[in-house]
């Protein structure tokens, strides 16, 4: 007798939930009285009615606080639920899109899950991920890592799984047993009121999926988006039961369905899940709304790399920001739920989603200020501080601002502020009241008023603090000068400069301008210009501009950066071409600029103007022609093997996409690209089926490399492998739909069909990215260009040396750097195929699991497997 089956019957486990998106096509306030309607009568009901012996709440815990929020009473009821295993909550804090997020956000959506949770009696133990539009690699091992061994998925699982469970295996080896959905959450959402209908129903399903579902157990969802709870399920599944000899029919709970099934001869499954052969992945939410892509990398980035680890090395242990941190997570976190991240949304959840992200980016940004001029008070040095906010030792350029009326040989000047300035100039009545203003400027420290033929009428400067005395102010009430006068102010003069910083330490950071002796001269930057056409060179890259097409080419490869722009008639799930499409990829006109002329830092702007459809032809409709002009500026730095690149432009068509095409040194039949704690090589065929089209456009969180070429890019960018012989990148895709009706990418709407106008993104769009050749590490790149180095103010008698570490950590990448319970918490991971030895000088602890519990001691160095995770508590 199978699993599956129990004196001759087939066991059916009916799980009862809803799945709730917290915001979709409505705004989150308006289901949350939807949320408060359907809880109100579901806690009641299963209190009363032993018969509905189970339900799943959508595995994430906003739902609990959501509802509480409003009926804090309700909360005793829930924590009996849950601890009689009637009601089953978690393990995640919202479902996320997995790939739009990075994976330090899908970590601490788990732990705030979790931790949530366990106020109620605990979290269901399994990785519940009904709806994510596919599947990173890492998964399983950060599943593992929580101490789950099985998953219950649906998006995303290939046609070479030919059994409802398999075997899900990371890239270091890690394994969850998944449990494949064949028919989505909702296979069972539609329960009849009626026995025999039930029956039909399961009967039906079952010779669908045969195939699929062996004789083990059959799932039966019984729910779906939004579903209030139905009142006749146990009276309908004990009838059932009792008119037929074929199905066990019992109301269940995940865990206890998954209790049933069968490990026996399951097939596996290698890395991430992404194939659209039995549903519709849904790929194009990596394009569209990249305002939204852009922020939310903004405040992962501004979180990770800079608050939490300035914060946690910088500042006094009893002075680490918990609260404010918490704050800033919970916006990032909520807004990883898939309807959020995704953008798939009406405009007011996009709007709200922006809002959350940046006041993310405001309080991360406040701290890792508030970090480095603490920092700054204990360095023993009296000028500007080079600090290092990566791990990596790294060298490179930054702004500083120094005392002086001239730039300090070596630096490149970009602005200076004279000692002695006329601030304003007209008659007394304009001028006077000027000075008020001046008594603010805590950088003036004296000001003269003078009358047209230099005459000093009043002058006042500053003693402890005031700069403007009572008697100065009368003397200025009692001008009457006719004609001109002059306000005169004097400050200290400044200068603004860019300055090369060497070898500053990870984690640590080095005095300007320090031994600048010991210092290798930086290699400048030339910039060459002829008629129409300019070049850069640094010593290491040369760089050309084409001013017939607007492309440029780096150490003789050439051809990049074409701009490429066609129709979309698609939605915010998919892209999809018009069926008489119009490519535009050549400029009507093209303007070449120089910006800025070294020797440090050389940019060059190339204004391109094209004339683009109004909007996407359709039913061969005339449409009129809209001209754009898109400014492509290169920036070369000194000492640099690779090519700063920013396009923006002022966008005012509709329904288009537009990329920037990259041929490829050497032909390439894979990319390589970052995910969650990985490195994913990705062919240049996807696998589709009946409901989406197989279309390789794929997800990079800042790099993709391919055949000698290597993107970083300011954001989760989509990109494609065109052929064999060209990369490209989408920097826009504007859209009009939330969903759409049939169409050639996708036969069946993903969503309700609304109209939207902010996915049309009419308004200035920018898109940062970086081009490098040969062979390069992408990680290095990456933190090069995206996580700058930080400067701050020394104070001379500070306990810190003029060059110093907080913390040294080498052979591994660095997810986080933060403080718990006092101590530091540092997570690394091993993006290679190779064992790595991870050395951390000085340091001692454990290796723990992501739920903080003790694995093994280590002193100063461990072993990390290959594409494994760690999280150290030192």
């Amino acid at each position: 007798m199978s699993a599956g089956t129990e004196h001759g019957k087939r066991r059916v486990n009916v799980v009862p939930h809803t799945h709730w998106d917290r915001e979709w096509y409505l705004p989150f306030q308006t289901f949350r009285l939807k949320l408060v309607d359907v809880l109100d009568d579901l806690l009641p009901r299963m209190q009363a009615d032993p018969a509905y012996a189970r339900f799943l709440l959508d595995g994430q815990l906003a739902v609990v606080d959501d509802y509480l929020a409003v009926r804090p009473d309700a909360a005793e009821v829930i924590r009996d639920l849950v601890g009689n295993g009637r009601l089953s909550i978690g393990p995640w804090y919202t479902l996320p899109d997995e790939f739009l997020v990075s994976g330090e956000t899908l970590i601490r959506d788990l732990q705030l899950g979790l931790r949530v949770a366990a106020r109620f009696g605990g979290a269901m133990n399994v990785g519940y991920l009904p709806d994510m539009f596919g599947h990173v690699a890492q998964m399983p091992q950060i599943l593992r890592q929580f101490g789950f061994h099985q998953a219950v998925v649906w998006r995303g699982v290939p046609a070479a799984v030919d059994c409802s469970g398999f075997w899900w295996q990371a890239p270091d080896g890690s394994t969850v047993r998944a449990e494949y959905l064949p028919q989505g959450y909702g296979n069972g959402s539609a329960l009849p009121d009626d026995a025999k209908a039930l029956i039909r129903q399961v009967a039906e399903f079952e010779a669908m999926w045969s195939d699929l579902l062996g004789d083990g157990p059959i799932l039966w969802m019984n729910g779906t988006d939004h579903q209030a709870p139905q009142a006749w399920l146990g009276r309908v599944v004990a009838e059932a039961n009792a008119i037929q000899t074929e199905f066990d029919i019992v109301v269940s709970s995940l865990p206890e369905h998954l209790a049933t099934v069968s490990d026996d001869g399951l097939p596996t499954w290698s890395g991430e899940l992404r194939s659209g052969a039995r549903a519709n992945l849904l790929m194009g939410v990596a394009s569209n709304r990249v305002d939204v892509r852009e922020a939310a990398a903004r405040a992962e980035q501004a979180l990770e790399r800079l608050a939490e680890p300035l914060s946690a090395l910088f500042l006094p242990r009893d002075a680490w920001p918990a609260a404010l941190l918490d704050e800033a997570w919970l916006g990032v976190i909520r807004n990883a739920a898939h309807d959020s991240v995704c953008a798939c949304s009406v405009d007011e959840v996009c709007d709200a989603v922006l809002h959350r992200y940046a006041e993310a980016s405001q309080i991360a940004d406040g701290l890792a200020e508030r970090a480095l001029r603490h920092l700054g008070k204990q360095i023993d040095h009296d000028g500007p501080v080079v600090v290092n906010p990566s791990a990596r030792t790294r060298s490179g350029l930054v702004e500083l601002t120094l005392p002086a009326e001239t730039p300090p040989l070596g630096t490149q000047l970009i602005r200076t502020r004279r000692a002695e300035r006329v601030l304003v100039e007209g008659p007394v009545a304009l001028v006077v009241p000027a000075t008020e203003e001046v008594e603010w400027d805590r950088s003036i420290e004296a000001f003269e008023l003078e009358s047209d033929d230099g005459t000093v009428l009043v002058s006042a400067a500053r003693e402890g603090g005031a700069l403007v005395t009572s008697a100065v102010r009368s003397a200025l009430a009692a001008i009457d000068q006719p004609g001109t006068v002059r306000l005169r102010v004097h400050r200290q003069p400044l200068v603004t400069v860019l300055a090369h910083a060497s070898q500053v330490p990870g984690y640590g950071w080095t005095a300007f301008p320090g031994d600048r002796a010991n210092e290798p001269a930086p290699v400048f930057v030339a910039i060459a210009t002829t008629t129409g056409a300019s070049s850069l060179e640094n010593g290491l890259l040369r760089v050309e501009i084409d001013p017939s097409t607007g492309t440029f080419s780096i150490n003789g490869h050439s051809g990049m950066g074409r701009l490429v722009d066609g129709g979309d008639c698609g939605d915010t799930y998919n892209w999809c071409p018009p069926a008489d499409d119009t490519l535009v990829d050549r400029p009507d006109a093209i303007d070449v600029e120089v910006v800025e002329d070294g020797p440090l830092r050389a940019r060059v702007a190339i204004r391109a103007t094209y004339g683009w459809p109004e909007r996407c032809q359709r039913l061969d409709r005339r449409v009129g022609e809209v001209p754009h002009t898109i400014t492509t500026t290169l920036e070369l730095r000194a000492g640099e093997s690779v090519l700063r690149v920013e396009v923006s432009l002022d966008n005012r068509s509709r329904d288009h996409r537009l990329r920037t095409h990259f041929p490829l040194p050497e032909p390439a039949s894979v990319s390589r690209a970052e995910c969650a704690f990985a490195v994913v090589g990705r062919g240049r065929e996807a696998e589709g089926g009946p409901t989406e089209a197989p279309l390789a456009t794929y997800p990079a969180r800042r790099f993709v490399q391919a055949g000698g070429l290597t993107l970083v890019h300011d954001r989760l960018a989509e990109y494609e492998l065109v052929g064999t012989q060209e990369l490209a990148l989408t920097l826009l895709r504007a859209s009009g739909m939330l969903s759409q009706g049939p169409m050639s990418t996708r036969p069946l709407p993903a969503g309700p069909l609304i109209p939207l106008e902010g996915s049309q993104l009419l308004r200035p769009v920018k898109f940062r990215y970086a081009v490098a050749l040969g062979d390069i590490d992408p990680f290095a790149l990456a933190d090069e260009v995206l996580v700058p180095l930080q400067t701050v103010q020394g104070e001379a008698g500070g306990e810190l040396p003029p060059v110093g570490t907080a913390l040294t950590i080498e052979g591994a990448e660095v997810s986080a750097v933060r403080r718990e319970g006092g101590g530091l918490k540092v997570r690394v991971y091993n993006p290679a195929p190779e064992p790595a030895t991870v050395t951390l000088p000085g340091r001692q602890g454990w290796l723990v699991d992501l739920r903080g519990r003790p694995l093994e001691a280590f002193e100063e160095q461990f072993n990390l497997r290959p594409w494994g995770i760690a999280t150290l508590a030192l």
